[in-house]
């Protein structure tokens, strides 16, 4: 890794294009069936705890963490257990998931009750309770995230960098009660003396709000952030907020992750998820979702079951306008998420963005041969060297990529996005990353 490089000062200036910004949050009428994947968090998958015929409700635990790094899944609608069968998702992982056909009633579940929260321990069982996983994106069981003794600073990301992307800014409007209270829970109970809540420059209610909220709040800061993707990494987000960094290997051996600089992050709507589950024991069962693009009717905030089909979600929004051809389904942002090939995928609880794109738009420039500029090396906020690594991966050399630090490529696109030559410089960084991890493995296990 480039030395002497200030992370925040690195990425690439991508457009905000946040037109759903300003647009309230819709509640999607209830679909006529959902389909719920076992694995919707980075850990094992859940094991299914129902069988086909079940009758559930808005909150039944329909999935059992199926380890310490894992979460619970529930039920995000009230019906009848259609199947519980193996598919396939839309990153072409295969793995169980329980399809209910749902009766419209939406019942609450009777067990649903807000938690007893004394001490550290009982707030964890909590978060495992609630099936509270990063809803940023990343997936990652949260009370493994909190279970470190080394924490003195809790991170909020609330930078929300990735483009048309909006659903934590409307977090932020709408629900800043439940931020607050999570915030105050995970501090008291974890014993964390500090938070800075991160956010982006370019939402200034959102950050005026937290200041006035906030304000009176022991240990309790707001910071607006560079306008600059990836803002919101978890390493650049440290660095920017607090000026550490996180080693690349900590003291174990191990890959360094936030806690070995005395930082956990957390996305803020997985902390208002917490303080509504505290407030109502409701676990996590619903999504706020931006659905934009050129090609849809009706670009808006949605709020909608988890396991609730793309298509379905679409024709909540309008459906397709009738004069373009759809070109590209993303799911996440367009920076970050990946392209599903068709509509007919659930949302997940990481799932934060389906952007609808017509044929004209998605439609990619051919790529020319790489001109050596080194634009994707400015661009790298790893400070990485892509052309070189590109290189390396081609002449498969584990050597090589490991002193490039080819593992700690993050996969924000910035790479790509910097290329005047628009060739796949992150596709071919994470085609090296997988090589790279899988050889090291392969000689660990030997």
């Amino acid at each position: 890794m480039l030395k002497g490089l200030k992370r925040s000062a690195k990425g690439a200036r991508v457009p905000h294009e946040k037109a759903t910004a300003g647009l309230a949050t819709v509640q999607m009428p209830v679909p006529e069936h959902v389909v719920i994947p076992m694995q919707m968090h980075i850990g094992a998958p859940a094991e299914p705890v129902v069988k086909k015929g079940d009758t559930v409700m808005v909150g039944t635990l329909i999935g059992k963490a199926g380890g310490f790094v894992s979460a619970n899944i529930h039920s995000s609608v009230s019906g009848t257990v259609l199947d519980v069968a193996t598919m396939r998702m839309v990153n072409g992982a295969v793995c169980k998931a329980v399809a209910i056909k749902t009766d419209g009633k939406q019942t609450v579940d009777p067990s649903c009750t807000p938690p007893t929260v004394t001490d550290k321990d009982s707030l964890l069982a909590a978060i495992r309770d609630c099936g509270l996983v990063g809803v940023g994106g990343a997936g990652f069981p949260t009370h493994v995230k909190l279970a470190a003794n080394t924490i003195d600073t809790l991170i909020i990301n609330a930078a929300e960098c990735e483009p048309y992307l909006t659903t934590d800014a409307r977090e932020m409007l709408e629900c800043s009660d439940t931020i607050i209270s999570g915030i105050t829970a995970v501090m008291k109970y974890c014993n964390i003396p500090n938070c800075i809540i991160g956010i982006e420059r370019n939402k200034p209610e959102c950050i005026d709000l937290m200041f006035s909220l906030t304000r009176d709040m022991q240990g309790v800061s707001v910071k607006p952030l560079p306008m600059r993707y990836p803002q919101g990494a978890e390493k650049t987000l440290i660095e920017t907020c607090t000026g550490r960094e996180v080693p690349q290997t900590a003291p174990s051996g191990k890959a360094g992750i936030p806690a070995d600089c005395g930082c956990v992050v957390m996305n803020v709507t997985s902390v208002s998820t917490l303080g509504k589950y505290l407030k109502t024991g409701m676990p996590l069962v619903s999504k706020r979702v931006t659905v934009d693009g050129d090609a849809v009717v009706k670009p808006q905030n949605v709020e909608v079951p988890i396991g609730t089909l793309y298509r379905d979600v679409i024709e909540a929004c309008g459906g397709i306008k009738p004069d373009v051809e759809l070109g590209k389904i993303i799911f996440g942002g367009p920076m970050m998420g990946g392209a599903s090939p068709s509509a007919d995928f659930p949302v997940l609880k990481q799932n934060n963005g389906l952007l609808l794109f017509s044929r004209k738009a998605a439609t990619l420039p051919e790529a020319d041969p790489c001109i050596r500029c080194g634009r994707c090396i400015e661009a790298c906020p790893m400070g990485l060297e892509p052309v070189i690594i590109a290189e390396n991966f081609k002449n498969k050399d584990f050597e090589a990529l490991q002193k490039r630090c080819i593992d700690l490529c993050v996969a924000c696109g910035s790479c790509t996005y910097a290329c005047p030559a628009k060739r796949p410089v992150s596709q071919t960084m994470a085609l090296a990353k997988a090589w790279y991890l899988k050889q090291k493995t392969e000689k660990a296990g030997k």
